[in-house]
This record gives structure tokens, C-alpha cells and sequence, in this order.
């Protein structure tokens, strides 16, 4: 069982070097904090489409050694979906988002949703960490490839009347969004806006934004089967998820103002690196 209260915060000043944990009993410090965390990680995911799991996860795994995989995924699926809903409404105001597809799409994931949250406990402490780190590094390598070619995509300067796709491949790829997204709780977006971008032909940002609608519906799915499973701790989902709401709006502003290939290398740097930092700390590579 973990604790709901004090706040554990890291430090790297103990004897052993190796870091520890402070306690703060303060519980203002405690959602002021959180819910600072919920607004940088939503605003990162909402810019690059990928939820902000990708920074909750791990921050999870390092801040609460003591929890289950199942209680990281279904905690940081909770904020991922208060995320994904918020950084949707601000795309649809932006009019960046496919509905038809997003639709289609969303409906998908259902069955892939609901059996990543009942599988999301199989993993143990080291191997989920592993597992979760070498999915990252072949989407980081994947991505940066794809972007780091010279010369700009034509399908970049589509409109949403100009562009069509392939419903089969969409359908198959949003099943193992919806499994990715409820086993490693991080909203299944590394998947779902390299497959839009490459494989279907959207533009990056309508993407993104399409993503963040898919993410919305699925993430939810993800979280009724975690709850259901009592795997969310809410002490720490509610103060993220408040942050959360309004990092997504920011980040959906800043995504607006960069041009393509920005989002996608930073998006790269930073999964790449999430993933070798996770990887190592796993131990299973020795």
C-alpha cells in the first residue's frame, strides 16, 4: 500500500550518493507541486501529441519505488486522459482536428484499451521499467529518422478537405494504440502520430492535434478498466491532472507557433532520452 501523504521529494545529498527522499509534510507543498508537474508534462505531451505519460511514467517509477506497475500505469493513464480531453478542446477551436478519423479511430482502440489495463499487471518493478524503455527507444529512433531527412513533406501543406487515408490501417494501428496506451499508461500518441505522419499522411499538425482526440477517448476507456482495478492512487492523479487541464491548453498555443519539424525533434530528443535513462535504471542489462 503506498503512502497518500507526506510528499516524497528527491534529493542528492545523502551519504551514500546515490540519492533519497525528503519528506515535506506539508500538504499545500504537496498539490502545489503535483499539480505543477501535471501542467509542465501535459503542456511537453500536448505539444508533441503523446500525452504527458511519457513524464509520468518514469517520474512515477523514481518518486514511488513502492508502487505497483499497475498503480504508475493507472495513476499517470488518469492524468493523461484529463490531459488528452483538455489539449482536444483547445485543437478543436484551432479546427486541426480530422473528426471523421478521430471518430473512426477512438472507437478502435476500445478492445486494445481495455485488455492493456487488465495485462498492465503481469510486468514486475524492473521488467515494465525495461519493457517501457526499449518501446521509447525504437519510437524515438523511428521518428528521428523520419524527420532528420532533408526537405519538407508535401503532405505538410494539406487541408482537411484535401486529405484522405487508409480507414484498415488506421483501425489495426489504433487496436495496439488503445493496448499500448492502458499497459504502459502514457496514451499510446508515440504510436498513433508517427503512424498518422508516415504511414497515413497527415500533416504533422493536424496529427498532433488528431491524436490528442484519439488519446481522449481511449485514455478514458483505459481509465474506467484502472479504476475498475483500483489502481489509480488519487492523491497524486487529482493535483497532476488539475495541472494537467491547463498545460495542454499552453501547449496546444505554443505546438501552434513551431513549424513541423521542431515538434518532431524535440519530440525524438526527448523520448530517446526518457528511454536510455530507463533502460539503464532497470538493471537488467546488468
Amino acid at each position: 500500500m503506498t503512502r497518500d501523504y507526506p510528499l516524497y521529494i528527491w534529493r542528492n545529498n545523502n551519504s551514500n550518493g546515490m540519492g533519497g527522499f525528503n519528506v515535506i509534510d506539508n500538504i499545500v507543498v504537496f498539490y502545489i507541486f503535483f499539480t505543477i508537474v501535471g501542467f509542465l508534462a501535459a503542456m511537453i505531451g500536448t505539444i508533441i501529441g503523446a500525452g504527458g505519460g511519457l513524464v509520468f511514467v518514469p517520474l512515477f517509477m523514481y518518486w514511488f519505488p513502492e508502487w505497483s506497475p499497475s498503480m504508475v500505469v493507472g495513476t499517470s493513464l488518469f492524468s493523461v486522459m484529463c490531459n488528452a480531453i483538455s489539449g482536444s478542446i483547445a485543437y478543436l477551436k484551432q479546427k486541426k482536428v480530422y473528426i471523421n478519423a478521430a471518430i473512426i479511430f477512438s472507437l478502435a482502440t476500445f478492445p486494445g484499451a481495455i485488455l492493456g489495463a487488465q495485462m498492465s499487471g503481469w510486468f514486475s518493478g524492473k521488467g515494465f521499467m525495461f519493457a517501457f524503455g526499449c518501446f521509447m527507444l525504437c519510437a524515438s529512433v523511428l521518428i528521428g529518422f523520419k524527420n532528420f531527412r532533408k526537405g519538407e513533406r508535401k503532405e505538410e501543406s494539406l487541408t482537411l478537405e484535401q486529405l484522405s487515408y487508409s480507414k484498415s490501417i488506421g483501425i489495426s494501428i489504433s487496436f495496439f494504440v488503445g493496448f499500448i496506451s492502458s499497459i504502459f499508461g502514457i496514451g499510446g500518441g508515440l504510436i498513433h502520430v508517427p503512424a498518422l505522419i508516415y504511414l497515413m499522411g497527415f500533416p504533422t499538425h493536424m496529427a498532433t492535434a488528431t491524436s490528442q482526440s484519439i488519446l481522449a477517448v481511449s485514455t478514458t476507456v483505459g481509465v474506467i478498466t484502472h479504476l475498475i482495478e483500483s489502481h489509480i492512487i488519487f492523491s497524486i492523479a487529482i493535483p497532476t491532472s488539475i495541472g494537467a487541464i491547463f498545460g495542454a491548453q499552453v501547449g496546444a498555443r505554443i505546438a501552434k507557433r513551431l513549424k513541423a519539424k521542431a515538434i518532431l525533434a524535440l519530440m525524438s530528443i526527448a523520448v530517446f532520452a526518457l528511454a536510455v535513462r530507463l533502460i539503464l535504471k532497470s538493471g537488467i542489462l546488468g
